[in-house]
């Protein structure tokens, strides 16, 4: 409870601060003729088919007799309409008339100018980590704070093997106990693997949600018949959602269309999930020995699929 509360008082600050930047006290928005909930509820009618009083409420969780009130408004500015519903005569679906598109699409215009002068003197790194941040800030506090559209590439471009390293660093000190010498080791797995990447024998599977990288795997090739999976990991964000069994398999049926005979890994026992899903997939352990490299002691393990028996 106690760190909750430490955070409110920063939550709110970001609360006034925003509320001002966009001039949402004032009286009309953008020195428009509508209030805030009244150009909300205008938007929601021109971008929700069939729209009713009903689905208002619930999109907007506003109260029945405020909407009413509104919706009269609009009717009498003649911005709206309503149509009688024929399976239900006691519903009427909500549209807006040719006056009622035009006033939406001045305030949208008027809305991007706010947005585009609010960020046009910062950099462009700046605006796309406050695209970010926001994204962030409406998944977290929606009602399914770990739905998120996911897409998973197989193309590396400069910039993913840093991420894919800070994300090994952060999540294995966190979950594991590894310390920073454990984040050296994998610099220096990616840094041997860039020596003698090629596109044509080294695939990466690169999950990605709202722009940022989720989740990998790889497959690195040692001979035409053997190949080691590599850097599989998830956010802890991600995991749940079959994301992991999804990457493991698409590996996988890259190998065996390769025509590899055996796919290796290593990995150390903490890993848990992870192995249970290799043994599931087919993989057999085949060796292991102590380390107490990245300050804790753990067993190294390594694991082989043989696609001939797969």
């Amino acid at each position: 409870m106690g760190s909750e509360m430490s955070l409110i008082p920063t939550i709110r600050k970001f609360n006034r601060f925003y509320t001002k930047v966009l001039g949402l006290l004032d009286k009309h928005l953008l020195d428009s003729n509508f209030s805030l909930s009244e150009a909300r509820v205008l938007y929601e009618i021109g971008n929700t088919e069939h729209c009713t009083a009903r689905m208002l409420i619930d999109l907007l969780s506003i109260d029945a007799g405020y909407l009413s009130r509104i919706l009269k408004r609009f009717e009498k500015l003649g911005v709206i309409y309503r149509v009688q519903s024929e399976k239900d005569g006691r519903s009427f679906f909500l549209y807006l008339s040719s006056l009622g598109e035009e006033t939406l699409s001045k305030m949208n215009t008027l809305s991007d100018n706010q947005i585009r002068n609010m960020i046009i003197r910062l950099p462009y790194q700046s605006q796309v980590s406050i695209a970010r941040s926001m994204t962030n800030i409406e998944r977290e506090l929606s009602d399914n704070p770990t739905e998120r559209s996911v897409s998973i590439r197989t193309e590396l471009k400069p910039g993913d093997v840093g991420m894919l390293i800070h994300m090994h660093g952060w999540i294995y000190a966190k979950e594991c106990g590894y310390n920073l010498f454990f984040e050296g080791y994998v610099c220096k797995t990616f840094y041997d693997l860039l020596q003698t990447y090629s596109s044509d024998k080294d695939r990466f599977w690169l999950a990605e949600a709202n722009g940022e990288i989720i989740g990998s795997i790889a497959i690195i090739s040692h001979s035409n018949e053997k190949a080691q999976l590599r850097w599989f990991m998830l956010h802890p964000d991600a995991r749940g959602m079959g994301l992991g069994k999804k990457l493991l398999h698409e590996a996988i049926s890259y190998c065996k269309e390769r025509g590899y005979q055996f796919i290796f890994l290593e990995t150390t026992e903490d890993q848990k999930t992870a192995i249970g899903m290799y043994v599931k997939a087919g993989f057999q352990k085949i060796s292991e020995q102590e380390n107490e490299s990245w300050g804790k002691r753990h067993i190294e393990q390594t694991y082989e699929l043989n696609l001939h028996e797969a």
